[in-house]
């Protein structure tokens, strides 16, 4: 068989090179992604270790035993986890549910409603996001004190429904792109401004009642100056908290702690991962009404 002498030789493609900008962003994204588990890594490492290895070894040094949950029960046993989780749960409850009772209700009476202060409230939600928090806190705590909340679940209940601007700026977005036609409309049917807000506004406000829960709920389920600074008692901890016991004036039982920390992690990671999709479309939703 005779070759094909017609035939055009095969031509050597030269390797095309990535971009520099494409190149960048995936050395930012595994910057970024070192930064976030690296630290992660160090406490799931820690938890795993006796007392012994964590005073020999570095951080990024591995268990002798990667079955070792001994400090896992330690920090669910001595730091009164149970209780921790229940206070927790108590104190999310009535403050999430407050938040968007109160958030929904004011960012609706702001924009459905002309008023002649409506500006200068405006104005102080602005300068409320301003002021740092600490700034307020003596004032503050002489008023809890005053009503004798101290050392009792409603101080920071009280707290995180009241001070969250965020969640009303959220509300007020998305009930600006609500139509106003359907207020005229209730009202040509005898609704009122309270039934207009329950049957029409409040039900349309789900993709922003989903974005307030999730981020509210991160924000509390996390705090721990509030806790630490109204609730003394040891029946009165939250998971924030309860990691506290572990610090001793001699030092720290750094593996109890980070044993403390997984637990308190788990539960916050596992709604962020089924409930992530309400994040971003309730802030791109948001960013675009």
């Amino acid at each position: 068989m005779t070759p094909d002498l017609t035939a055009a030789p095969a031509r050597h493609r030269p390797s095309r090179r990535p971009p520099v900008g494409t190149v960048l962003t995936y050395l930012s994204l595994l910057a970024a992604s070192a930064v976030v588990l690296l630290p992660l890594a160090v406490v799931l490492l820690t938890s795993l270790k006796t007392s012994q290895e964590v005073n020999d070894g570095g951080a990024l040094s591995l268990p002798g035993d990667w079955l070792n949950l001994d400090n896992y029960v330690t920090a669910f046993t001595d730091g009164n986890m149970l209780t921790a989780f229940w206070n927790t749960a108590f104190i999310l409850v009535f403050s999430i549910g407050g938040t968007v009772v109160i958030g929904s209700m004011t960012a609706y009476a702001i924009d459905r409603f002309d008023f002649r202060a409506k500006r200068p409230v405006m104005a102080l939600f602005l300068v409320a996001t301003l002021v740092p928090a600490v700034t307020t806190q003596v004032a503050t705590f002489q008023v809890i004190n005053s009503f004798g909340l101290v050392d009792t679940r409603w101080a920071p209940i009280l707290l995180y429904m009241g001070t969250d601007i965020v969640s009303v700026y959220i509300f007020l977005q998305f009930i600006r792109g609500i139509p106003v036609s359907l207020d005229e409309a209730a009202r040509l049917d005898g609704a009122h401004a309270f039934t207009i807000y329950r049957k029409i506004i409040f039900p349309l406000l789900k993709p922003a009642i989903a974005t307030v829960v999730i981020i509210k709920g991160i924000t509390t389920y996390n705090d721990f100056y509030i806790p630490f600074l109204y609730m003394h008692s040891e029946d009165l901890g939250t998971i924030s908290t309860a990691l506290f016991r572990f610090k001793g004036p001699f030092g720290a039982h750094w593996e109890a702690i980070s044993a403390g920390a997984i637990l308190v992690i788990l539960p916050t990671l596992v709604i962020f991962l089924l409930l992530q999709r309400w994040i971003y479309n309730g802030f791109s939703q948001g960013a675009t009404k």
